[in-house]
């Protein structure tokens, strides 16, 4: 806890790191520096299920995405709940965080 009570941020480096990363691979693919996702994939050394796997993060809420690089996201949410997919409009992602307003320490 916080001297004022709050709990303390909890950053999760595996979530951090896989938003980094779809992003920069989405930057790759916006530049032209790959043409296809199996380009991106055969270049990056991972099967191409796994680039638009995490690709799909860059469809995550900014909100949602403030919340991970904050730690400020739910005790239960992991890395492998994002990877298995999430409702693509925004609004119905706020339910990602909004669990996370009364988190224990």
């Amino acid at each position: 806890m916080t001297p004022d009570g709050a709990p303390r941020p909890r950053v999760d480096n595996a979530m951090v790191k896989a938003l980094a990363r779809a992003f920069r691979l989405r930057k790759m693919l916006d530049q032209g520096k790959h043409a296809t996702l199996e380009d991106l994939a055969r270049a990056k050394g991972v099967n191409v299920t796994y680039v638009s796997r995490i690709l799909r993060l860059t469809l995550v809420a900014p909100a949602v995405v403030e919340a991970i690089l904050d730690g400020r996201q739910p005790v239960g949410l992991q890395l492998d709940d994002l990877m298995q997919g999430f409702p693509l409009e925004w609004k119905g992602q706020f339910g990602l965080i909004s669990r996370g307003q009364d988190r224990p320490e």
